[in-house]
């Protein structure tokens, strides 16, 4: 499905963003767990602090995101970010990077509509987008037991189409991987990620990623993580 019309709608907090094209005009509570719940189409949740929620509704199978801070600042603002302007909040950020991502032909969730509602000098924010073909993590896939060279190389030439189109994910670790059917790569969870031209920023990308490989493989059957697998997933980004 193509994209449509980007719209801004208001809201009685802040305003919404949607594709007209995945929905017609939303009401707020498609943001909300309870109204999901409520209709039999919440599936379950997942992600650190339940901040996911999938959703199938009738042929609708979409996935909502809160954002929610990690880490010591979460104590203190916990799911508020600083107001800094609507085009700066996180969830349209993420929405119209995903959209220009989409249309780039990368494998990523397609946009369908993003919130934010102001609270002083904060905001609170969520997001809803497609959910993709597989919900199995890399990380999942390594718990299972040892890839093969082929899907290392596929999970390295997914990273290499990213920065080819300059496309710095700001935490790109085995979690927001995921393998699909016949080599398939997808990715998740932009948030905080931007374009920008290619540069030192990819070296450090891919360093996250391989600590992201070591820490969630620490522990299980030798194997799973090594230079051989880093060398294939190179080989894979080079070769885009």
């Amino acid at each position: 499905m193509s994209a449509g019309p980007e719209i801004v709608a208001p809201t009685a907090r802040g305003a919404m963003l949607y594709d007209a094209s995945r929905c017609d005009q939303p009401d707020e509570r498609i943001f909300t767990r309870e109204h999901w719940s409520v209709r039999g189409a919440l599936q379950e949740t997942a992600g650190g602090r339940g901040s996911v929620a999938f959703i199938q509704d009738g042929e609708r199978r979409w996935v909502l995101r809160h954002y929610r801070r990690g880490g010591l600042v979460a104590r203190l603002l916990g799911d508020r970010y600083l107001w800094t302007g609507a085009n700066r909040t996180r969830a349209f950020s993420e929405w119209r990077l995903l959209r220009e991502l989409r249309a780039a032909g990368l494998p990523v969730p397609a946009p369908v509509a993003a919130r934010y509602e102001r609270d002083g000098l904060f905001y609170r924010a969520d997001l809803v987008t497609t959910e993709l073909p597989t919900r199995r993590t890399l990380a999942h896939a390594l718990a299972d037991g040892p890839l093969d060279a082929g899907t290392w190389r596929a999970v390295g030439a997914c990273v290499g189409r990213l920065h080819a189109e300059g496309v710095q994910h700001a935490d790109l670790n085995a979690h927001n991987l995921l393998l699909g059917e016949h080599g398939a790569v997808y990715v998740l969870d932009f948030d905080r990620g931007r374009r920008r031209p290619r540069g030192a920023w990819e070296q450090a990308v891919l360093e996250r990623l391989q600590r992201s490989l070591r820490k969630v493989t620490a522990g299980l059957p030798a194997g799973r993580f090594d230079d051989a697998a880093w060398h294939h997933l190179l080989r894979g980004v080079k070769d885009t």
